[in-house]
């Protein structure tokens, strides 16, 4: 039987006196499971679906910060903007711009990461480099007022391969740093690097991760409906 509250205290042990904070995972596991890492002391929590964010952060305690993971539709913002903390998956203006328009209906603050594509896989989405310069240079990017870019996130490749996962975290550590010294220098709030999951997330301390994204590793197998 999986301890979830053990997990939790594992990860939070292994974090201890780092820079790096764990993001539990929760996409497709129960409100009463996801409970449990609550009680364990667990406070930030990741969804990949807007509609199962919204289900969640309405039943479970208000202290909890939300980060929505996975690809986020525009016609799906109004969906999270009353809850959601931090959009971990920007990939365009325009949904800055749609997130913008929803946070300031809610007077509420949202924080996003720039997704960059750094692993091998077509199916993984993400950002260019010259992409991502490209919503920050563009003169709607200076308006926003509700959204603020906080870092960037990036998933690696699924190999076995370490080196190269490396090679993967190392680029994104490279983009952020980029990022920060040319338009972020003053802004403190750039601060974040969402990298590692339950099979890499080791690799992505040593490179310098702010945030693990962990699921399977805390509540077992999911099991996909």
């Amino acid at each position: 039987m999986i301890d979830i509250a053990r997990n939790v205290q594992y990860f939070q042990q292994r974090l201890a006196g780092s820079d790096c904070r764990l993001v539990v995972v929760s996409k497709t596991y129960p409100i009463a499971t996801v409970q449990q890492a609550y009680d364990a002391g667990a406070r930030l929590f990741g969804e990949n679906r807007a509609q199962e964010l919204a289900e969640k952060a309405a039943a479970l305690p208000a202290d909890i910060e939300w980060h929505l993971l996975g690809q986020l539709q525009t016609n799906k913002v109004k969906l999270v903007a009353p809850w959601v903390h931090v959009v971990e998956s920007v990939d365009s203006l325009r949904l800055l711009l749609a997130l913008e328009r929803h946070s300031a209906q809610h007077q509420r603050q949202i924080a996003g990461l720039l997704q960059f594509h750094i692993g091998q896989e077509d199916t993984k989405t993400g950002l260019s480099w010259s992409e991502a310069v490209g919503i920050i240079e563009s003169p709607e990017f200076a308006l926003l007022q509700h959204v603020h870019l906080t870092g960037v996130m990036g998933i690696a490749s699924h190999t076995d391969d370490q080196t190269q996962i490396q090679h993967e975290f190392g680029q994104l550590h490279d983009h952020f740093l980029e990022l920060k010294a040319q338009y972020f220098a003053e802004d403190d709030r750039f601060c974040e690097l969402s990298m590692g999951m339950s099979q890499d997330w080791p690799l992505a301390v040593a490179s310098g991760s702010t945030l693990i994204r962990v699921g399977s590793a805390i509540f077992g197998a999911r099991s996909y409906k």
